[in-house]
């Protein structure tokens, strides 16, 4: 007899995975499972169909016809019928912080300032005498019907006593007239380099603190978690990766501890997702601070095996929706008459000597830049550096990259660098356009331009800035459809075939993982996805309607339906 997988699994599923053939005879360097009936888009450089898969030792030993390869069966060998299904490789994300989630008020199903505000008036009534509400950051305002920040005056209406912190992004907080007098900020303060503090238009502060400005309000830390904690935390994290259909990330920004703590993690066999980890420094820092740090982290670049790698060093430039840095003015009233062109978060030369340090410390660049201007700043450090020594072929990164001018193009072409893109445009573009103005808002992300110049793009989420399940991301690099605003630059953009190749070989090209992982091909690792559809089968519309029904990681199921 032979063991079908069913496409919902139950209690059975260890005994149907053992379960072989007794009756078969044996079979020399048989595989130790294989996937059969099924549609197989490996993602090669042809983007050949298959109907079968043979995988053994975490990595996959054929790919060929149902026959071909239930020829290849052994007497141990598990036999998964995929009944039609399509199979492909396991999604990765090319730039991602976290899951999202955490502590605080929760406004990630928010979609109305009332909704806000009801969320923040529940937190107020129940918070102690004294205590600070603060809510997570897991949304924006693009998401509320009224297309704006809930502002100081809003939260004075539920919180006229409490102090109020509404964390938005990365890159802002809104506080109400408690929490602004908390801190003792008022229409005198002054104004950080690279920050903002925004306001009404009578002159009052309206709560926004934006990038650097943030400083000014010390906000409470959360209890310092216990490794075992942020362990157990990630762990639960990892799994909901998993049921997304992610097999890889890339993390976007860590601390030196928590590289560490990933390293424990893979030591006690715990580490199910393959991590290349960009380690943040300080774009702003003094080159000798950035020597001994380095020095002190004891870190090489590029240490690491197939499960966690050091991928870099993650740099910044300027600020978010926001603060994005550009060469023209914002929208009035956000341009302030012409004199707001958004933030530069750090000194030029500072920024360009940090760079060359990196450089010659051997380690690769990734650089965060929203806005043309950004870019500028970005490409004058990486060509001062590949002065010093060549960067080509070393495949430093272009973060973000929103909005690019013509002329810059070729620069970025000169210096082969890899374009990390991400689907901030589906979460924020009612407020790009208020920002930017709708022309420049509509090339947010122009991914159809990047490969038509012939970049490498590379697909990912920017998760919590925007909701991380690759087939949501793979919905709008393809529709350019936005949560509230529309279909917005439809000529940025691609293809099913382009975003599945952005989304899978591209994010380990981005790493140098290619020749490990990103397409289904003998010799590649074990790491893939079962859908329920083919995607090249579906409308566009339905992409992000298609569910993950297995994910497997080194030839290990670690998630099923």
């Amino acid at each position: 007899m032979r063991c079908s997988l069913p496409w919902l699994l139950g209690p059975a599923l260890a005994a149907l995975i053992a379960c072989g053939s007794p009756d078969a005879p044996a079979v020399d360097s048989a595989p130790d499972t294989i996937l059969v009936n099924g549609t197989i888009l490996t993602i090669d450089g042809e983007f050949a169909v298959a109907e079968a898969l043979a995988l053994g030792d975490g990595r996959i030993l054929s790919v060929g016809s149902t026959a071909d390869i239930e020829a290849l069966a052994g007497p141990d060998t598990g036999r998964l019928d995929l009944l039609g299904r399509t199979a492909l490789p396991g999604f990765g994300d090319g730039h991602f912080h976290s899951a999202g989630g955490g502590p605080g008020v929760d406004l990630s199903s928010a979609r109305s300032l009332d909704d806000v505000l009801q969320a923040v008036a529940r937190r107020v009534g129940e918070a102690p005498a004294g205590e600070i509400v603060m809510s997570n950051s897991d949304w924006h305002e693009a998401q509320l019907v009224e297309q704006r920040l809930p502002l100081r005056r809003d939260l004075d209406t539920v919180a006229p006593d409490t102090p109020v912190v509404l964390v938005r992004g990365g890159h802002e907080y809104i506080l109400n007239s408690a929490a602004l007098a908390l801190w003792g900020i008022d229409e005198r303060t002054p104004v950080p380099d690279g920050g903002r503090i925004s306001r009404y238009p009578d002159g009052a502060i309206n709560g926004e603190l934006v990038d650097t400005a943030k400083a000014l309000a010390v906000l409470p830390q959360a209890p310092a978690k216990t490794d075992d904690e942020w362990i157990t935390d990630f762990l639960a994290q990892q799994a909901r990766l998993h049921e997304a259909g992610l097999t890889s990330i890339r993390l976007g920004s860590a601390r030196i501890e928590d590289y560490r703590l990933l390293q424990e993690i893979h030591r006690r066999g715990q580490l199910a997702l393959r991590m290349s980890v960009l380690l943040r420094l300080d774009g702003n820092a003094d080159p000798a601070e950035v020597e001994a740090t380095l020095d002190r982290w004891g870190v090489t670049p590029g240490e690491g095996d197939a499960m966690l790698r050091v991928d870099g060093i993650k740099l910044g430039v300027d600020g978010g929706f926001e603060g994005g840095y550009f060469r023209e003015p914002y929208e009035e009233p956000w341009g302030e008459g012409g004199e707001y062109y958004g933030l530069r978060t750090v000194d030029p030369e500072r920024f360009v000597e940090v760079v060359r340090t990196l450089n010659r410390r051997g380690w690769r660049v990734g650089t965060h830049a929203v806005g043309d201007a950004a870019i500028d700043l970005v490409l004058d450090a990486y060509e001062a550096a590949h002065a010093d020594q060549p960067i080509t072929g070393r495949r430093w990164a272009l973060e973000h990259g929103f909005v690019v001018a013509p002329d810059q193009l070729p620069r970025l072409a000169g210096l082969d660098l890899v374009i990390s893109a991400q689907h901030h445009l589906y979460l924020a573009g009612p407020s790009l356009v208020k920002y930017w103005g709708r022309e420049r808002a509509e090339l947010v992300t122009p991914v159809r331009t990047y490969l038509d110049h012939g970049f490498v793009v590379a697909g990912g989420s920017d998760s919590p800035v925007a909701p991380f399940p690759p087939l949501g991301t793979l919905y709008h690099f393809v529709t350019r459809d936005t949560i509230t605003g529309g279909v917005m630059g439809a000529g940025e953009g691609v293809t099913v075939e382009e975003a599945l190749r952005i989304s899978t070989r591209n994010t380990a090209y981005l790493s140098f993982a290619e020749a490990d992982r990103g397409t289904l091909e003998p010799g590649k690792l074990a790491d893939l996805i079962v859908l329920d559809r083919n995607p090249l089968d579906v409308a566009p519309a339905e992409l992000n309607t298609l569910q993950v029904g297995m994910t497997m990681v080194d030839g290990r199921i670690v998630h099923a339906r």
